[in-house]
């Protein structure tokens, strides 16, 4: 069916997704710090359409797989800042909070454009907006809760995988 139509393409893309990320940083584990973003940008989508009393729909389900997409390159961002700081000699928690610092506006103006670009659609009334709402919701709810909680969850989780001995440090290995 449709339901299950949209998951299989969602579950390749986001195979698709850690390929590309496993190759660019050549590793396992940091492609999954990034795809972390994800699962945050749901609690925005499911706040979202509890607030504007939207029932969870289709086009919702499709607004969260594209929501996915983009929530993943404020991420990647994010972790490429954090690991050209540690390759700079810096510390998991230092490069963590200055990736974060360095890449705030950035990620924070990306994020308002597009949230603003969504917001007279979720204002619309219209019979012909009404298939449309639901998906805007998933996207701009989502993307807002994910903008904040990628600036504080990916940095932490980053550190916190660091201490495990999971992440890899280029200083490190030229030692």
């Amino acid at each position: 069916t449709t339901r299950l139509s949209i998951l299989r393409g969602m579950l390749i893309g986001l195979l698709g997704i850690f390929i590309l990320l496993s190759f660019q940083f050549r590793s396992y584990v940091e492609p999954l710090i990034v795809m972390a973003a994800i699962p945050l940008a749901l609690i925005g989508v499911v706040a979202g359409h509890l607030l504007m009393n939207i029932p969870l729909s289709m086009p919702s389900i499709l607004g969260f797989v594209s929501l996915a997409g983009i929530v993943v390159n404020d991420s990647l961002l994010l972790v490429l800042f954090l690991k050209l700081e540690r390759q700079q000699g810096g510390d998991a928690l230092g490069a963590a909070a200055q990736a974060s610092r360095q890449r705030f506006r950035a990620i924070m103006l990306t994020s308002l454009t597009t949230i603003a670009g969504l917001l007279p659609l979720l204002a619309e009334r219209s019979l012909q907006a009404q298939v449309l709402i639901p998906l805007a919701t998933s996207i701009a709810f989502g993307l807002m809760a994910s903008t904040v909680l990628v600036l504080l969850c990916v940095p932490c989780l980053y550190a916190i995988l660091n201490d495990l001995g999971w992440t890899s440090n280029k200083n490190e290995e030229r030692e």
